[in-house]
Parts: C-alpha cells; sequence; structure tokens
C-alpha cells in the first residue's frame, strides 16, 4: 500500500505539566518524560473529510545519543478519522508514549490510500500526490525531561487541505498548525439566527488570518490557537444576511474571550 508521509516538525512551545509520582521509598521517583499527540480540525464546507491514520513516528535522539533516528509508536490510535467530528474545540487522542530522556525533533504521520470527502451525500476518493511524501517540514527541538508529559494539537485545516481538481477530482494537500493552549487564546460564541451559517474570520494586526464554520444546528463557533493581540473578526453569512465584522477583540494567552451571541441581520431588500 501506498502512504502518504507527513513530516511535521513543532514550532510551536510545548505544553508542560509536572507529573511527579511518589515512591515507597522516602524520596521521590520522577515518571518517564510522556508525549502526547491530538488531532482537532477547523470547520470545512463537506459532509465528511476522512483521513486514513497508519501511524505515527517521532525522530528521537536518546540522552546520549548525537543522531537518532525515527521510531514507530506503539500506543497509536490508528483508523479512519472523520476530521469534521473534531471541529470548534474538540479534539481526539491519536498517539501516546513514554519515552527515556532526550530530544524529539520531528513528528510524522503516516496515511494510507482510504481518504476520502463526502460532498452533497457522495463520497469522493482524495488522492495524494507523489510530490506530498516529504511532508510538511516545521522546525521542533523538544527537550524531554523526567516528570513531564508534553502535549500538542495538529490542527488539520480539512478546508483549505481538500484542493478540488477541474476534472471532478479531490487531491489532499494538507494544512496543518500546531499549537498548544498554554502559549495561545481562544474566542468562542453564538450565532443567530442558525439559518445564517456563517463563515467567521479572526483577522490579527498583521494580517494573519484564522477562521472557522458556525455550526450549522447549534450556531455555536470557536477558534483556538490565536496569538496574543487584538483582532477583527468578520462573519461572512450565507446570502439573505449582512455581513458583520467585530473590532478590537482582544485575546490573551491561556483565556478564551466570550463574544456572546452574535446577530446576524437579514439583508435589506430594495423597495
Amino acid at each position: 500500500m501506498k502512504k502518504l508521509f507527513l513530516s511535521l516538525s513543532i514550532v510551536a512551545s510545548w505544553l508542560a505539566v509536572s507529573c511527579v509520582e511518589e515512591s515507597n521509598s522516602s524520596s521521590e521517583e520522577l515518571s518517564s518524560p510522556k508525549i502526547s499527540i491530538r488531532l482537532t480540525d477547523a470547520p470545512a464546507s463537506y459532509d465528511e473529510v476522512l483521513i486514513d491514520l497508519q501511524e505515527v513516528r517521532v525522530h528521537f535522539s536518546g540522552e546520549g545519543e548525537e543522531e537518532g533516528g525515527w521510531h514507530t509508536l506503539e500506543n497509536v490510535n490508528t483508523g479512519i478519522y472523520n476530521l469534521l467530528d473534531f471541529t470548534n474545540g474538540a479534539d481526539t487522542l491519536i498517539a501516546e508514549e513514554e519515552f527515556t530522556v532526550g530530544e524529539i525533533s520531528q513528528i510524522r504521520l503516516i496515511l494510507g490510500e482510504n481518504n476520502k470527502i463526502k460532498k452533497d451525500g457522495v463520497y469522493h476518493d482524495v488522492k495524494t500526490p507523489s510530490a506530498q511524501q516529504s511532508g510538511l517540514k516545521l522546525n521542533v527541538h523538544a527537550e524531554l525531561e523526567k516528570g513531564v508529559a508534553y502535549r500538542v494539537w495538529l490542527d488539520f485545516d480539512a478546508s483549505r487541505s481538500i484542493v478540488a481538481k477541474g476534472n471532478g477530482t479531490y487531491s489532499l494537500k494538507p494544512v496543518i498548525r500546531v499549537f498548544t493552549e498554554a502559549a495561545s487564546g481562544a474566542l468562542k460564541g453564538m450565532v443567530f439566527p442558525v439559518e445564517s451559517k456563517p463563515y467567521i474570520q479572526a483577522i490579527s494586526a498583521n494580517a494573519d488570518t484564522f477562521s472557522t464554520y458556525a455550526d450549522t444546528t447549534t450556531g455555536y463557533f470557536m477558534i483556538k490557537a490565536l496569538p496574543e493581540g487584538n483582532y477583527k473578526v468578520d462573519f461572512n453569512p450565507v446570502e439573505g444576511y449582512q455581513i458583520k465584522e467585530i473590532d478590537e477583540v482582544e485575546l490573551v494567552n491561556g483565556e478564551i474571550n466570550d463574544m456572546g451571541t452574535v446577530t446576524i441581520e437579514e439583508a435589506v431588500t430594495a423597495g
């Protein structure tokens, strides 16, 4: 089976959580360092976006090793994931492993061939071009120490990752953000009416843009991993409703800004 290699070197800082275990002796014994990897997603205008997760590997150099090598993780929840199950703040654990003291420089997801989208009730295969097998490369350098758990989220942007071809086929060009909640803020809220179905964009002062869709059943929305600062939040609804812009929305690291209920007005008709 052909497999797609997505090489992810994590640039975001790691969320470190001390986890000291008490031994039966008078001294304390620190547990082995542990890394957990969670998958989340930004909503997309598809019925389903399915990825076939086969393996997770990390490039690890143990204490005293100069070069290290690739290690296939044993505790991986393999299978087919619908990315749209993990939107607006939801996530799922895909891998967790204990290591010795050392350094992790890269993470690699290995996908199988059963990647599909469902659009208007019809499933379409999603091709993984050979040019993508070298993967996405972002630098990591995470030092693993005893007694510390490292948690990282992979935000798979389904909307931007699926490329529609002119011949009616689709291909996978992965767009993945890596983040920790400790080093970023978030915003959430509800849109009313739900039928407005807005595409929501948070735009920072330096024009970085983060986006999501409001839930089509409840109107709930959430955008995670926003760098600290002020944002303009745009609500772009379906036809029949007016665009809404809210300026000076402040995000603080480690906090969630609750925007409450955002009302989307109906479009004004002439006459």
